[in-house]
């Protein structure tokens, strides 16, 4: 299918219908209207003008109702605070690795790993629950700004493998404003 270009319109020939003989003829078709129309018709017109009118009178006020509510909402809106949206970010591997060498010289008894930004505490006996123990908290007050999640923990005999295990998520809070 291909378009044609619309043709340039005569604006001029709209002049026929805006000339004074024009609004004599409209002028004398309204005035002649009721005797050359029927009553039922001229009341079907003044109904549907009249449900117009009241259609229009609704939808003013309903617009004022609503440019009000705006102006509420608005208000409100410029009332409230700007407050900033807190996110966690995971730590650098790196970071994480460099915390786990540190703590293995310190806690031989145990056995630790850095994977991404997690650290897996290990102990094969739970005798070495006071190492384990301060191991845990010292990655709690690991690195500058962490913030630390325990995502998996198990104490005791009904533990597999390892009586004592942690896993320990490592991230950062980010403040980022609005």
């Amino acid at each position: 299918m291909q378009l044609k270009e619309p043709k340039s319109f005569d604006w001029k020939s709209l002049n026929k219908f805006l000339s004074p003989k024009a609004m004599d003829d409209m002028n004398d078709f309204l005035e002649k209207l009721p005797q050359n129309t029927s009553k039922s018709l001229l009341i079907i017109t003044a109904v549907i003008w009249g449900g117009a009118a009241a259609l229009g009178l609704y939808t003013t006020i309903k617009m004022q109702e609503f440019s009000e509510i705006s102006t509420k909402y608005d208000e409100a809106k410029a009332l409230l605070p700007a407050v900033p949206k807190i996110k966690d970010k995971a730590v650098t591997s790196r970071e994480v690795q460099f915390f786990v060498d540190e703590l293995q010289k310190i806690y031989k008894g145990l056995e630790i790993k850095g994977n991404s930004s997690n650290i897996i505490i290990r102990a094969k006996s739970t005798s070495l629950f006071g190492q384990f123990r301060e191991s845990i908290g010292h990655v709690q007050n690991g690195g500058l700004g962490w913030r630390v999640d325990v995502e998996r923990l198990c104490v005791g005999r009904e533990c597999k493998q390892y009586p004592l295990s942690a896993s320990l998520k490592i991230s950062t809070v980010s403040v980022e404003k609005n």
